[in-house]
């Protein structure tokens, strides 16, 4: 396998996506940094636009992570062994910096005589944001839930299918995908009929958006994409474009129409718990088309690329670790304009800076040993 520098095989489009989605997210977060209390509107959109750079990181993970168990199908390597390959591939992946990074907010709780929060045994198994809101610790923790799960559940599905069907194929996928993204609109449906329309109490982020029985749908969007993409090929490039003229159309009608309503989530409970999130994913997944085929040697593709390899030890480390820290050692409230701005170019250097050491003497290195040829030989189970 290719070492994931290999600038040459990667998709450009796709690192574009990527440094997209982290860099919406570092602009909100710089706003909760410098502004923790502001009613802007300005501000709201920026803060609003970080959500969105977490949709956009879940319909990626599932046209990649989609293509991925499509090429398994391909090749029928679709045994409970291969399929525990596949889990070992990805949890060397995502699972070393998640537990490293725990560790060093557990370790920062201690060196600011902060109390742990209960159940912390919960963020060990990726149970702390399951069917309930999540403690307010390693917030950024619960999107990294819902794709573990996403990971698991499609796999099961998939073995389930070939006992049933005994050979998979192509409308397996797609049966394993439908079956995921109906299942979980369901239960967001029980989920708003389970509670009063006009529930203040609730939040509707905490609650349903970041919980991962309600969530995990918008990861297999993605996998729609991905199906189109490899069984219909000439259908995904010719029409591209129109594909994302129609995405952008969803996206922008959706939220002006929100914007001209003034819709809230805990009033318009409906719309919120049940279409909205899928609206958002679906218009993300219809740029793909265009993204997944772009090509480019701009002078840019570098920078872009490595905010790309950097994105998960970003995501990772900007909020609890450089964000909360900053805020418990500087009061920026009283500081004046020109020290606000110096503190958020120490907050983006210090989150690169620790990104940057993360990545290459951290997750890199385990990357290489998962792609070597001794990670193949002690996991050949």
């Amino acid at each position: 396998m290719k070492s994931i520098t290999t600038y040459k095989q990667r998709i450009f489009g796709l690192d574009v996506v990527r440094a997209v989605a982290i860099l919406l997210i570092l602009c909100s977060h710089s706003t909760i940094l410098l502004c923790p209390e502001s009613k802007s509107t300005t501000i709201k959109m920026v803060q609003f636009f970080g959500t969105i750079g977490v949709d956009i990181f879940f319909v990626l993970s599932g046209f990649l992570i989609g293509t991925i168990l499509i090429k398994h199908i391909i090749k029928q390597q679709t045994s409970v062994k291969q399929f525990t390959q596949f889990w070992m591939r990805r949890w060397f992946r995502t699972l070393p910096n998640y537990y490293l990074v725990l560790l060093i907010n557990i370790g920062l709780l201690y060196v600011f005589n902060t109390e742990l929060p209960k159940q912390l045994y919960k963020y060990f198994f990726f149970l702390q944001n399951f069917s309930q809101e999540q403690p307010d610790f390693f917030t950024e923790s619960w999107s990294l839930s819902i794709e573990e799960f996403a990971y698991i559940l499609g796999p099961i599905i998939l073995m389930v299918l070939a006992l049933v069907c005994k050979k998979l194929n192509k409308w397996s996928f797609l049966i394993m995908t439908l079956i995921v993204i109906v299942g979980f609109t369901l239960n967001r449906f029980i989920y708003d009929v389970s509670f009063t329309v006009d529930n203040l109490d609730i939040s509707w982020s905490k609650n349903l958006r970041k919980v991962v029985v309600y969530r995990i749908d918008s990861i297999y969007y993605g996998f729609l994409g991905a199906f189109i993409s490899v069984y219909y090929t000439k259908f995904w490039i010719r029409y591209k474009w129109l594909s994302l003229i129609l995405g952008a159309i969803i996206f922008m009608i959706t939220h002006f129409y929100i914007y001209k309503n003034q819709l809230e989530p805990n009033v318009y409970s409906s719309f919120f718990n049940i279409w909205y999130l899928a609206l958002v994913s679906i218009s993300i997944l219809l740029t793909f088309p265009v993204l997944s085929n772009w090509r480019s040697n701009h002078v840019l593709t570098k920078p872009i690329i490595t905010i790309s390899l950097w994105s998960y030890s970003i995501y990772l480390v900007n909020y609890s670790i450089v964000l909360l820290s900053m805020q418990r050692l500087i009061d920026i409230s009283v500081l004046n304009l020109l020290n606000k701005i110096l503190v958020l170019l120490l907050f983006w250097s210090i989150t690169f800076s620790f990104s940057f050491v993360l990545f290459t003497y951290f997750e890199y290195p385990i990357i290489k040993f998962r792609d070597s040829k001794r990670f193949k030989q002690w996991f050949r189970f």
